[in-house]
């Protein structure tokens, strides 16, 4: 007779059954509270949630750090990651808002945090990468760029990708933090790049779009932008495989206050849109599905753009600055402003069906997990929403 069936017999019912409750549904509540480990969610940084959102949005809980709040929170298997200007990086219970541990940087975090295998990988204000072992809370191995790291990481394989202020796109082995390659632009590199396939795509403040080969390091594509770019890529693909194909375009606003399409097949800009009126430059990232493009910007608007052709489908006027790059949950976008209000629009009308002011400035994303929305302020609170049970 098995062991565990012939010991079971010893135990009381009801003991029992609560066993086999806790191995069954431990891993299904596991499986239900989903993901957000990235900025922008995906390796493509298209900012669209795999998770739903309850209807009505009500204040579960708010984390104070040390000082203010710039990177994107990243939630994986219940816990909250989260960089703040005091050089910690948090850990947070997602449930109850309440501080788990945290690790100290050599600077101030501005990176979103990234997790991978149980790794979380992000840069420092002194240039300093760090990748963190989850289980024992300490440094796994660092990495030395020369200048700040605002670029959160991306991965591919056995690799981990992040730029710096001191010109360099990094390729580092995700193991042990060695240097693979380092491809050198003419300038910042502040966005986070989007990998696709065996490619990497990165926009800098040296006005151009780089496609880099991930294996050697090698440039396969340039396109001139025609302005500084702080945004990161968004890559809309719709073919079944991961090549590049006339169908996968990259998307991002400029500088130069326009917003641009990019076609990687042909290498030239598919289209440009900028507002007739409001010629103010673009700092968030886009948020891009198969219908629409939807990014905010310096000119306290967000636009909604069609992906093939660039034509406007609505605009929504806010009361200032919109540098928190929007994420797309459902039928909803979500972004903060920076007079410090956290707002909801819906997609297809843009009408605003949702706020919540922090009283501080917002220029963090927004990130989604679990039937949760996070955001950060730069009073240094971070805020949790969802449905009070």
């Amino acid at each position: 007779m098995n062991k565990f069936i012939e010991k079971s017999k010893t135990l009381p019912y009801w003991s029992v059954s609560v066993a086999i409750l806790f191995f069954v549904l431990v891993p299904i509540m596991r499986s239900a509270f989903g993901n957000w480990a990235s900025f922008r969610g995906n390796p493509q940084l298209t900012g669209v949630a795999d998770s739903q959102l309850p209807d009505k949005l009500e204040l579960l809980w708010a984390f104070k750090a040390g000082d203010m709040i710039e990177s994107t929170a990243t939630i994986v298997d219940s816990t909250v990651y989260l960089g703040a200007s005091d050089g910690f990086l948090y850990a947070i219970d997602a449930q109850t808002g309440k501080s788990k541990w945290k690790y100290q940087a050599t600077g101030p975090i501005k990176s979103s945090p990234s997790v991978h295998n149980n790794v979380i990988y992000f840069g420092d204000g002194e240039g300093i990468f760090h990748a963190v072992d989850i289980a024992t809370e300490k440094k796994k191995w660092q990495f030395s760029a020369e200048g700040e790291i605002i670029s959160s990481a991306n991965f591919a394989g056995n690799r981990v990708l992040f730029g710096s202020y001191d010109g360099f796109l990094y390729c580092l082995n995700i193991e042990n933090g060695e240097l693979v390659w380092k491809f050198e632009t003419e300038g910042y590199v502040h966005g986070t790049p989007a990998i696709f396939g065996n490619l990497v795509i990165v926009t800098g403040c040296d006005s151009y779009l780089r496609v880099i080969n991930i294996d050697d390091g090698t440039e396969t594509q340039q396109v001139n932008l025609g302005a500084y770019v702080g945004a990161s890529p968004a890559i809309l693909n719709t073919n079944t495989d991961s090549s590049i194909g006339s169908e996968v375009r990259v998307y991002c606003g400029t500088y130069g206050n326009e917003v641009l399409g990019v076609n990687l097949t042909s290498g030239e800009i598919a289209w440009r849109y900028e507002h007739p009126e409001r010629k103010l430059p673009f700092f968030a990232s886009a948020a891009v599905t198969e219908d629409l493009v939807i990014i905010g910007g310096r000119d306290k608007m967000v636009h909604a753009l069609s992906p093939e052709k660039g034509e406007p489908q609505w605009t929504f006027t806010a009361k200032s600055r919109i540098e928190s790059s929007p994420v797309i949950v459902g039928k909803r976008v979500f972004f903060g402003t920076t007079r410090g209000v956290f707002i909801a629009l819906d997609i297809t009308t843009g009408e605003q069906v949702w706020e919540f002011e922090t009283a501080s400035s917002i220029v963090a994303s927004p990130s989604v997990a679990g039937g949760k929305i996070y955001i950060g302020n730069e009073d240094g609170v971070l805020y949790c929403f969802g449905e009070k049970k």
